[in-house]
């Protein structure tokens, strides 16, 4: 099975991938503000990943297993899942969502599209080449005048780490779901593979506060699960229809969900800076689809 799902991946995106890709985008933003709104983002999380656990298992017996071709894969990224969700809790415990969370979304995509290039020959349009450029010089923006007010960098680091975790469980997914031959399917088993590694380990460290959060807020564990599962499985689709890059760079736009969210919900304030950030990630999106 070819690697590249179409030979034409210089072209746009198409228009119902995109909206498939931009609706897993509002709701990766959504499960991401319920982390955050919370006292503990280690614990939200958990919370979360549990409520995921529960519905990814009630899905599993009527979607299937996965290829066996894809099952390295799907051990490689739940490690890397288990990363991923301990760095997010990490900078989101030191520091706001309108510095980490476009520093994670929107460094990740410029390192897939570099790394797709020569693993994956995916020939990338100078359209879209443009694209990924502009979202990610548009996450830059807002993080970089963030960073000009003063702060730690502790959740800076925190950040680009985890935008190298992302960026290499893109990678390891977009293959592994064209190989699967059934990407909800996928993303059930790498969500419950990652959930039975995080949960039992956090639920030993802080046995308390996990079944406190659990007994107050498992409607929020549920809902932010169902988010998550939804959100991935919609990227994971659209990269087996899709060149990887230009799916990652299109997520990206979770950020521009995320400001309203943060806005209405955490009570942030929108600068000059970030809402400039905001109008070049739309106009990476665009070019993504207009080409």
């Amino acid at each position: 099975m070819s690697l590249s799902p179409q030979n034409e991946s210089d072209l746009p995106v198409p228009t119902t991938i995109m909206l498939v890709v931009l609706t897993g985008a509002w709701l990766h933003a959504t499960w991401n503000v319920l982390t955050k709104s919370g006292r503990d983002p280690l614990i939200d999380t958990t919370l979360i990943l549990l409520g995921g656990s529960v519905l990814s298992a009630i899905v599993l017996p009527f979607v299937g297993a996965p290829a066996p071709a894809s099952w390295p894969f799907i051990a490689v990224s739940s490690v890397l899942e288990l990363v991923y969700f301990v760095l997010l809790a990490a900078a989101y415990r030191l520091g706001d969502m309108g510095l980490t969370y476009p520093l994670m979304r929107g460094t990740a995509p410029l390192l897939v599209s570099l790394v797709s290039g020569v693993l994956l020959s995916e020939r990338l349009h100078l359209a879209v080449r443009c694209g990924v450029g502009s979202i990610c010089a548009g996450v830059l923006l807002m993080a970089l005048a963030h960073r000009r007010r003063g702060g730690d960098w502790r959740p800076v680091a925190l950040a680009l780490m985890n935008a190298l975790v992302i960026a290499a469980y893109t990678m390891v997914d977009g293959v592994g779901a064209r190989r699967s031959a059934h990407p909800i399917a996928y993303t059930v088993v790498i969500f419950l593979s990652a959930s039975l590694l995080f949960v039992p380990w956090i639920a030993v460290k802080h046995p308390r506060q996990v079944t406190d959060a659990l007994r107050q807020h498992w409607p929020s564990g549920l809902a932010g699960g169902a988010c998550i599962i939804m959100s991935y499985g919609c990227a994971l689709w659209a990269m087996t229809r899709a060149p990887i890059a230009p799916v990652a760079a299109l997520r990206e736009t979770s950020i521009l969900f995320g400001l309203v969210l943060a806005r209405l919900v955490l009570h942030e304030r929108l600068g000059p800076a970030r809402l400039a950030g905001g109008l070049l990630i739309l106009s990476g999106a665009v070019i993504l689809r207009v080409g």
